[in-house]
């Protein structure tokens, strides 16, 4: 049985973070603008902190009317760690899927969509407008389809629906996922995560060796916890395809997807505007997977836009 591992791994924290209990999960989270304007929850992907939603990017969008609210998920940032007692192999995973057999996983992307429910709940918010970013977009795409009466619109951002059919991570990619930083001094984990970032990052808009030192800084030294990714990344494996599921959505929908996108290519965001009815596409031209500082404002313009005219119509 699944038990929940309180953050002692937190390093540090902004004086705005504060938590409450989502389906029986001790959740950090923090809000932007007023509260008494409609909500937009942002939901952030695979392995990342809820500060990857940049506080300006937060802002933007609250300067627009909007009471942004973010949160990490369970077994990242401070948000509560799920602790089971096996260790979760990926590789074996992956092996397991392509051969058909049985999965094991600490949890799925329902249960997540279910934590992000339980966020509303415990905020006494009726409906939410719901963001979601690459495992994020996973998400909310579920939160939107499962639970409709508390989505008032969805975007989806370089995300997928695990239509088996579609292209893999480029092999860099897939490479330097699985591979692990020399040590867990911060010199060895800097460098590592700016190789990565290198990798998937906007081609067209790279961010300069400082500023990832400083993002991937302040990200290990709020929390650390590896054993979150796996975790995370067995809940996509075993979740699968959810295309059956993205039919049944209602809400007004908006994909959003980088056209250099080397680890959820293209592709992904095209099947989710697919499957989803009336779902807008908006791909974007040297954007990979991730929110470069010169994209940030563009995509916040985007979401805005979306609800206010989706709202008028």
């Amino acid at each position: 049985m699944n038990q929940r591992l309180d953050s002692t791994t937190a390093l540090d924290q902004t004086s705005n973070e504060q938590y409450i209990v989502a389906n029986n999960i001790r959740i950090a989270y923090d809000e932007f603008g007023d509260t008494t304007h409609p909500p937009l929850v942002l939901i952030m992907g695979l392995g990342t902190q809820m500060i990857a939603w940049a506080d300006s990017f937060c802002q933007n969008i609250a300067d627009h009317g909007f009471r942004v609210i973010r949160f990490d998920n369970r077994d990242v940032g401070l948000s509560d760690k799920i602790k089971v007692e096996y260790d979760v192999s990926i590789p074996k995973l992956l092996l397991r899927q392509r051969l058909r057999l049985s999965l094991k996983a600490p949890y799925t992307l329902h249960d997540m969509a279910k934590d992000t429910i339980g966020v509303l709940d415990a905020l006494d918010i009726k409906a939410a407008h719901i963001v979601g970013a690459s495992m994020g977009g996973m998400i909310s795409q579920l939160v939107a389809a499962n639970f409709p009466e508390r989505c008032l619109s969805l975007t989806s951002i370089m995300s997928t629906t695990g239509n088996p059919a579609l292209p893999a991570a480029d092999w860099r990619v897939s490479k330097q996922l699985i591979s692990r930083p020399q040590s867990l001094n911060e010199e060895a984990i800097v460098a590592h995560g700016i190789k990565t970032w290198r990798i998937i990052g906007s081609p067209d808009f790279p961010a300069s060796d400082e500023e990832l030192r400083l993002k991937i800084l302040r990200s290990f030294r709020r929390c650390s916890y590896p054993k979150g990714f796996r975790h995370q990344m067995a809940a996509i494996i075993k979740t699968g395809d959810r295309r059956e599921l993205l039919n049944k959505i209602s809400a007004p929908t908006l994909v959003i997807h980088g056209k250099q996108d080397v680890l959820v290519p293209m592709q992904g965001g095209v099947d989710t505007a697919n499957n989803i009815k009336g779902a807008r596409l908006k791909l974007i031209e040297g954007m990979g997977h991730d929110f470069p500082a010169q994209l940030q404002p563009r995509i916040a313009r985007m979401i805005c836009k979306h609800i206010e005219e989706r709202a008028s119509s």
